[in-house]
């Protein structure tokens, strides 16, 4: 790895620092500038929607007006053709916004024998056109602009259409049906229509420049495109075609908003018209019509970029001329940080007489001098010490190594440990909490058909709990095999230990002797947590503690014997507390429940089986905690006696 001294790392951190603070301050501005230019743009684009909204709205308003006006004189039945034939024309030539109308009426109303009369007067070259519409090829009453008043019995706007029966342009069409009295009811007459060209929408809009490329549109109700930048898409396309083009799903939900008259700025991502925009668009009151202008984000942040550009340029400035000064200065400071340094390096080498820099400043590095003068001396004493400390210490981890080694071959762990004998099967396990420890356990034939088998837990641990163990051990063995009761056993081992027991060591011991033909089990119990009686096929149930005290503490102690027989697949499962308080990094005990709970739920109830299954469980509930005891474990499964 490479190396780095102090002064790069001072001047280092001290500009990552200014780097940090100047990058924030180009970052906030940045960020500042963008928020006020987006909401001034969302401000000037709602303001600029608005405006050019009640610019339509008003010559729509006015084109509503006249229609109804003309609806309403049209009630008068007195009115002959001439009288209509005029009117329409009139109101063609006073009113410019107006592109066309027709006076439509019902087949055989105003006139008894004419199905068709329609006068419609329209702008065609600087003058006022007429035709009459109505003709097997345009049956005028057929269409949505008559239809939808005449059922809905109201004014309506119609979608924009090419208009080829009439004006021959795209046009919208603002009809209002008309009604007379006809024998005392009111009678549907007719519909007035005032058609508005397109053109001037599209010229309007097109005069609205926002920024460079940003634009303005117009949506029908439906979603077509009435007016727009590009005349391709005018009639030919919606909203959400070209939602469909672009393969922008996201981009249906604002043509949704927009034909529904819904007010929003929104933001367009790139992969829409591969530049990031910003979409202002509102409905308009009448015609049901929505009004979109769209404007880049690059266009509208240019002059932010350039701000932070310069304000970029004049950091880095600034950042290179403190960059001169720091370094400059972390290297006077570290001169003599960096002799000291080479001093330490000798003094690691060994050489703990060399002579160290002097150094005349009254400041933490003077300091630091004075302590590496008291660190040499200190070291040569200390080294003299560690020397003969490193040797004792040695010679101690060496001696428990061997005590261990010397422990764990004392007690039976090659398994199985009789396989020739099919009336039963033992497997125990031990895991001490230190290099050594106080746990045991050991099975023996005492005769030919009987077995002893015991757990032992002294109290303490490390080298004097593992001297008292081996003692124990040795005691039950040679006692056991005199072919006493458990009982006995154990209270003539509690004598011999307890005679000159001045370190007040005591032991908790479970002991049993099973006869392997019958099954009949005697057990003896000082003081030991109370082992588990699985049954073959049935629920495992505790041992019922006899309450007796430990052993090794009182001479003439007396233990009673208590019998119980297992039947063939039972397993007699024997345990230390190192088990149950093993705790896991939370300080949670294992606990007697769990245990039981554990060997309840073990799929295949076989000693050696079950004893990895219980050992496997703590292991996971400690979960790499440190085990404050020694684990000891032993499971005695009784297979009853085969006959030949």
């Amino acid at each position: 790895m490479k190396r780095y001294g102090i002064a790069f790392r001072l001047a280092a951190l001290i500009l990552s620092c200014a780097f940090v603070i100047l990058a924030a301050i180009v970052a906030y501005n940045y960020a500042y500038s963008r928020t006020i230019i987006l909401r001034q743009s969302e401000t000037n684009s709602r303001h600029l929607a608005q405006e050019t909204a009640s610019r339509i709205d008003s010559v729509l308003l006015s084109v509503q007006k006249v229609a109804n006006n003309i609806a309403y004189s049209l009630e008068d039945a007195t009115l002959s053709r001439e009288d209509i034939l005029n009117l329409n024309k009139r109101v063609i030539a006073n009113n410019p916004e107006i592109f066309g109308m027709a006076i439509a009426f019902e087949p055989y109303t105003q006139e008894p024998e004419r199905l068709y009369f329609a006068p419609y007067h329209f702008r065609s070259g600087g003058r006022i056109a007429f035709t009459m519409l109505g003709s097997p090829d345009y049956r005028y009453f057929y269409m949505d602009w008559y239809q939808l008043p005449k059922e809905l019995e109201q004014a309506v706007w119609t979608e924009p259409y090419n208009d080829q029966g009439g004006g021959g342009v795209v046009m919208a069409t603002y009809a209002v049906p008309f009604y007379r009295n006809q024998d005392g009811k009111k009678t549907f007459a007719g519909v007035v229509t005032a058609d508005i060209s397109l053109e001037w929408l599209q010229d309007m809009l097109e005069e609205i420049r926002i920024f460079d490329t940003g634009f303005a549109f117009l949506l029908s109700r439906h979603g077509t495109f009435i007016a727009h930048p590009n005349r391709k898409l005018i009639m030919n396309h919606t909203f959400f075609s070209m939602a469909e083009e672009m393969e922008a799903p996201e981009f249906r939900q604002v043509g949704r908003d927009m034909i529904a008259g819904k007010s929003a700025f929104v933001r367009i991502d790139e992969n829409v018209f591969g530049n990031e925009r910003y979409l202002f668009h509102t409905g308009l009151e009448y015609g049901g019509w929505s009004l979109g202008v769209l404007f880049p984000r690059a266009e509208m942040l240019a002059e932010v970029h350039r701000l932070s550009n310069v304000m970029v340029l004049i950091g880095l400035v600034g950042f290179a001329l403190l960059a001169l000064v720091i370094i400059y200065i972390a290297r006077r400071i570290t001169r003599p940080l960096s002799e000291l340094s080479r001093s330490a390096l000798e003094i690691a080498s060994g050489n703990l007489d060399l002579m160290l820099p002097k150094v005349h400043t009254n400041d933490e590095v003077g300091d630091l001098a004075g302590s590496f003068r008291v660190m040499k001396e200190s070291l040569k004493e200390y080294i003299a010490n560690l020397t003969t400390t490193t040797a004792a210490k040695e010679r101690i981890e060496s001696e428990l190594r061997i005590a261990r080694d010397i422990q764990m071959g004392i007690l039976p762990k090659l398994f199985p440990a009789f396989p020739d004998r099919t009336e039963f099967e033992v497997f125990a396990s031990i895991e001490p909490a230190k290099e050594v420890g106080g746990d045991l356990y050991d099975f023996f034939f005492v005769d030919e058909t009987h077995f002893c088998f015991l757990v032992g837990d002294v109290s303490g641990k490390g080298v004097p709990a593992a001297f008292f163990m081996a003692v124990t051990k040795t005691l039950l063995k040679v006692v056991a095999e005199k072919g006493l009761d458990p009982g006995q056993i154990l209270s003539k081992v509690n004598a011999d230990l307890a005679a000159e027991n001045d370190s007040c060591m005591f032991v908790t011991l479970f002991l049993a002797i099973i006869d392997i033909e019958t099954g009949e089990t005697r057990y003896a119990n000082a003081g030991h947590n109370p082992p588990i009686h699985l049954p073959c096929g049935g629920e495992p149930r505790w041992v019922a503690p006899l309450g007796e005290p430990v052993a090794g503490v009182m001479e003439g102690m007396e233990y009673s014997t208590r019998t119980m027989t297992m039947a063939p697949g039972d397993i007699l499962f024997i345990y230390t507390d190192g088990v149950t308080e093993a705790m896991n990094p939370e300080q949670a005990l294992y606990s007697e429940e769990r245990l039981l709970r554990t060997v309840a739920e073990a799929s295949q109830r076989f000693a050696p089986t079950l004893v990895k299954t219980v050992n496997d469980s703590v292991a996971a509930f400690a979960r790499g905690a440190e085990p404050s005891d020694d684990i000891t474990m032993l499971a005695m499964q009784f297979c009853g006696k085969c006959d030949k």
